[in-house]
């Protein structure tokens, strides 16, 4: 039971973590109407909310990168 409980949770957080970063269609929607506003301004906040993943990634990677020089560099210090 415990093993059906989990894929299942997996697979719901997948299904949804994959269609939450599609962005809908607004061409269809007259320009005028309010729903066409709601639709263009989900998706700039789904374009906002994927570009800062991006760019925290990014810079994230860089400081990993730069904790891992330092800590080379200690260490090559610390053996002489």
């Amino acid at each position: 039971m415990k093993k059906f409980l989990i894929s299942f949770i997996l697979l719901i957080t997948l299904i949804v973590s994959s269609s939450a970063e599609e962005l809908k269609n607004c061409s269809n929607i007259s320009k005028f109407s309010p729903a066409f506003y709601k639709c263009k301004s989900g998706n700039f906040i789904k374009n906002s909310k994927n570009y800062q993943k991006k760019e925290w990634l990014e810079e994230k990677k860089k400081l990993d990168d730069a904790k891992k020089k330092v800590d080379d560099a200690k260490k090559k210090v610390l053996k002489k």
